[in-house]
């Protein structure tokens, strides 16, 4: 179940980007697309309003999702179809859970061994023990009203 390369995630470690708008989130979030796969795990990390729906909006419609995505905070979880594929792009939210036990409902570990399944996760902090070491950590920093300091980083 390998999603990024070794060689991939070595160069994703650690690299930080400024962003000055939700745009700029946009098309960092496209740039990424690009280089995952099925099976990938994104963790997004920051403050309330720090980018990380928007950059799930934007990962997905570069991955072909057509659908409006909208965060599941009050749900958990929403899916959407990937095309040209037999996976699906889980976002989960998150925010409103006390520990992982609340999560057994949505088998996440299921969906994770599945392997054909794009997964990003919102406050992923939760259930960080349950989460494999391939997962790709991208934290999400407000350094003004318009900018955000976004990091990549492996587990």
């Amino acid at each position: 179940m390998r999603q990024f390369d070794n060689s991939t995630i070595r160069q994703l470690s650690h690299e930080t980007t400024i962003s000055h708008s939700p745009t700029e989130t946009s098309k960092l979030a496209q740039d990424l697309a690009s280089q995952i796969k099925p099976g990938s795990i994104l963790a997004l990390c920051g403050d309330l309003g720090s980018g990380k729906t928007t950059f799930t909006q934007s990962l997905a419609k570069a991955l072909g999702i057509t659908q409006r995505v909208t965060s599941p905070t009050f749900i958990l979880m929403r899916q959407y179809p990937l095309p040209q594929s037999s996976g699906m792009f889980y976002h989960l939210d998150l925010y409103r859970i006390g520990s992982p036990e609340d999560i057994k409902s949505i088998d996440l570990e299921e969906l994770i061994a599945e392997g054909t399944n794009i997964i990003v996760i919102e406050w992923p902090e939760k259930i960080e023990t349950i989460l494999p070491p391939h997962t790709l950590k991208i934290y999400f920093k407000t350094t003004s009203a318009t900018t955000r300091e976004i990091t990549l980083s492996s587990l």
